[in-house]
């Protein structure tokens, strides 16, 4: 199963979008897997990732984010719009694009 890694700060409104992403999924019957972790814990999971997507606040981190990662696997930056309304459908959209 693919997994998509969102990257945020807290994770509050990072979780909201999670859930979000992962309605869009089950409409659309795909079967991927979808969490969010601090900046701090990418290590532990980043050999288990297909995709790492970083929200907007920690767009600055993305040169620490893509050394964890190490060219691995796509590693960008949602969208602002898509980030600031939610938009699930579009960010695992976005996602499904990066992993092909």
């Amino acid at each position: 199963m693919k997994k998509i890694l969102l990257v945020c700060a807290a994770g509050m409104s990072t979780s909201l979008l999670v859930n979000k992403m992962k309605d869009a999924a089950n409409e659309k019957g795909v079967e991927i897997e979808i969490f969010a972790l601090p900046v701090s814990e990418c290590d532990s999971v980043a050999n288990e990732v297909d995709v790492v997507l970083l929200g907007p606040q920690v767009r600055y981190q993305k040169a620490q984010v893509d050394a964890i990662i190490g060219g691995r696997v796509p590693v960008e930056i949602i969208d602002m719009r898509d980030y600031g309304t939610m938009n699930g459908k579009g960010v695992l959209k976005k996602a499904l694009e990066l992993m092909k």
